[in-house]
């Protein structure tokens, strides 16, 4: 029953109409996706409430809060990998000594960024903005983030456990469990409802590491309760090198990626603090384009795994016809941010509290950049395909020449045309979309090749 049962859900992969499969794979994570972007959003309009230097405090904190989650999730995307395969071979023993060494990199990980918290969070922050008020702020918010990060870690790790057996519904519960809680206790924290202090900026950063602790509990119940393809046994937390160092084979190339927003963002702070407004309006574009760009980054994890399976059957037109599905769709959620960002940007800034300043720098700001968008969509993809084949590394190459070697050195050059003003700096970003795509293009036109397409 089991085995049929198998065999039916392998089989759709090749016989069910690709858009209703690419929908059928990719709408689960492209909803968690969405309300994770939601809880970003949400997380922001409530400290911009509080002030403009509490919003900016936030977004220089937030390169290194995406490092720390860019190695949780590259330590789980190493696990994974590991697991699912070890599963597949039905070595039960070596996937539970996976998934509790994994778990085991993920706490030396939550340690690090520990010590990062008591002894560095404040370097951290006035390496950006002379501020004394932001780097006051700022310093509160991280620290908080960094020392209770335990949960986050939690969270990751028992999300890929339960990823790893296709138990993906499960996996988004989590998720959004702890991003619905982060929204409901930001307010009440932030501003002392219900009886409850008024804490400003560390109120924020305390909805969130509690959003974080209880996703990861919940996590942790799901996989005992449900998860019974893994065994959690701390009795296999004794470090094991072998283990250790094949699931960071796998996951420093992704850290590696996902590490290179963290140097952007952090280069584009110190890029844009001599101008007003500039870094609050960069920290709201951020938010808002986490809108636009999670669905499609939902869209890729939905499609990957068709492409995969399909390479395996040589079924060559059933992986032209996704590739081709995935990039309409990716298209056309790009046009509708386009379109958004240059119709309305002046509400758009108005929920983050925004004064008529920063609406004229932001409205300058939204337009321009989301000239990007289109590009970047036809490249995400690309990208993906290149992964789904197994050359991750062209992924690699090209967002490190779009977001350090192209965009960082062209937003500097641009700031000089005018020290008083960043309307020219936003043109950057769809300068080195452009590059992007002529090199996704290439990347993909050699791949297309290795594999006979």
């Amino acid at each position: 029953m089991t085995e049929t049962v198998l065999q039916t859900k392998e089989n759709k992969m090749g016989t069910m109409p690709v858009l209703k499969l690419l929908i059928n794979m990719a709408v689960p994570m492209m909803i968690s996706m969405m309300v994770q972007a939601l809880y970003n959003v949400v997380d922001s309009i409530f400290v911009s409430i509080l002030s403009k230097q509490a919003l900016e405090a936030v977004t220089f904190a937030f390169p290194v809060q995406n490092l720390m989650i860019s190695v949780g999730v590259g330590i789980g995307v190493g696990i994974n990998a590991l697991l699912s395969k070890a599963l597949g071979e039905k070595k039960h023993k070596t996937a539970n000594e996976i998934a509790m060494q994994g778990l085991l990199l993920n706490s030396i990980s939550y340690v690090l960024f520990l010590i990062l918290g008591i002894f560095a969070t404040k370097q951290l922050v006035s390496s950006q903005t002379a501020d004394p008020s932001i780097i006051q702020q700022g310093t509160e918010y991280l620290r908080i983030c960094l020392i209770f990060s335990f949960g986050l870690f939690m969270q990751i790790t028992f999300e890929r456990f339960l990823q790893s057996t296709g138990k993906t519904l499960l996996a988004m519960v989590v998720q959004i469990c702890g991003a619905v809680i982060n929204i409901i206790l930001d307010p009440i924290l932030i501003f002392g409802l219900f009886g409850f202090p008024k804490m400003g900026i560390a109120g924020a950063a305390i909805a969130t590491v509690i959003g974080q602790i209880i996703a990861g509990i919940i996590g942790f119940i799901l996989n005992i309760k449900y998860n019974h393809e893994i065994k959690l046994s701390f009795s296999d937390m004794k470090p094991k090198p072998k283990t250790m160092w094949n699931i960071l084979y796998i996951a420093v190339p992704s850290i590696l990626l996902a590490s290179i927003g963290s140097i952007t963002t952090y280069a584009m702070n110190k890029i844009l603090n001599k101008y007003d407004n500039a870094v609050a309006v960069f920290g709201v574009y951020f938010r808002l384009q986490s809108f636009i760009f999670m669905p499609v980054f939902g869209l890729n994890n939905g499609m990957v795994p068709i492409i995969a399976y399909n390479y395996g059957a040589r079924n060559k037109e059933r992986i032209l016809k996704t590739i081709k599905c995935a990039m309409i769709i990716a298209v056309s959620i790009m046009l509708f941010g386009l379109i958004l960002f240059n119709a309305i940007p002046e509400v758009l800034l108005g929920m983050f509290n925004a004064d008529a300043s920063m609406i004229v720098v932001g409205s300058q700001a939204l337009r321009r950049i989301s000239l990007s968008f289109m590009f970047a969509g036809v490249s995400i993809i690309c990208i993906s395909v290149c992964q789904a084949f197994g050359y991750s590394i062209y992924g690699l190459v090209v967002s490190v020449l779009r977001q350090l070697v192209v965009l960082i050195p062209l937003a500097y050059l641009l700031s000089l045309v005018n020290p008083t003003d960043p309307v020219a700096i936003w043109f950057a970003f769809p300068l080195a979309e452009i590059v992007a795509i002529i090199v996704s293009f290439i990347c993909i036109k050699k791949v297309f090749k290795k594999v006979n397409l």
